[in-house]
């Protein structure tokens, strides 16, 4: 084996490290009315640079799993891994950003302060949190907004912020639950498409909750099918797209035949079940 061959395998191996790998997880909440069965018997595997979407119906699951992974929900049984550490080690080494469904920007608080909030919490000096914030601004197309305040931007403009706090401290994974969901289809349309380049300039995994059909087979590597609840995987969907891919491919047979196959697979799960 030649050096590029060896280069060519290194490079193979790190691309199918395992980020996250979950066996046979299962979570339920115990409530006043009895036990609720949110995820059961969830197996999956997210390797190192892969966009994974999970879709399915309200209520299936999605955003627990996802929380699950961030250390915010604990599973009742099974295993669940994150860069090898457990979700708990994961969380306290700043191994993830998350960015919820709402921006949850500081009022207050101007643009770069908001991104410079972590960086704050972690100790880091001014100069250093400055440069971070105004190159991931950069990064979201909000250069030039820094001395803005959250409620002087669209709503848009505020989930990109969320975002550039998310990656302030350069995390090797980002989870992303919902975050477009509450935005008009032209907003949401741009905003898939920049954080494609997002995705594909940075290298970071990505894990990304929609309910949207076109947006999950526009944005991921990987679609993950949910059930309703218990929340199960129905289907495991590669999507081999190329990585500078532009909103006109949803047009294509081969996006539609993906697409069909989501509903498929959701159908299978008695997702469109009354």
């Amino acid at each position: 084996m030649d050096a590029q061959q060896r280069n060519d395998k290194a490079q193979a191996d790190a691309a199918a490290r395992p980020v996250i790998e979950a066996r046979d997880l299962s979570l339920t909440f115990e409530t006043g009315d009895g036990p609720v069965y949110a995820l059961s018997h969830v197996d999956l595997s997210v390797n190192e640079g892969e966009f994974v979407s999970f879709i399915g119906p309200s209520g299936c699951g999605k955003t627990t799993l996802l929380r699950v992974i961030a250390d915010l929900e604990h599973a009742t049984s099974g295993t669940i891994t994150v860069n090898g550490l457990t979700p708990e080690q994961a969380r306290l080494a700043r191994q993830y950003g998350y960015v919820f469904q709402a921006p949850a920007l500081y009022p207050w608080r101007t643009v770069i302060k908001n991104v410079m909030l972590p960086l704050e919490i972690m100790g880091m000096g001014r100069a250093e949190r400055e440069e971070r914030a105004r190159r991931n601004l950069d990064l979201v197309n909000l250069a030039g907004f820094d001395k803005k305040f959250p409620w002087q931007l669209s709503g848009g403009m505020q989930q990109r912020a969320s975002i550039a706090r998310a990656l302030s401290f350069d995390p090797k994974l980002l989870l992303m639950d919902e975050p477009f969901g509450a935005l008009d289809e032209i907003v949401r349309d741009k905003l898939n498409e920049q954080l494609l380049r997002l995705w594909d300039d940075t290298g970071k995994t990505v894990v990304f909750v929609t309910h949207s059909i076109p947006e999950a087979v526009f944005l991921s590597t990987k679609i993950v099918v949910m059930s309703p609840r218990p929340g199960r995987i129905i289907d495991i969907i590669p999507c081999d797209f190329p990585r500078d891919r532009t909103l006109d491919i949803r047009e294509t047979p081969e996006f539609l035949a993906v697409a069909h196959r989501v509903r498929e697979g959701l159908r299978a799960g008695h997702s469109y079940d009354d």
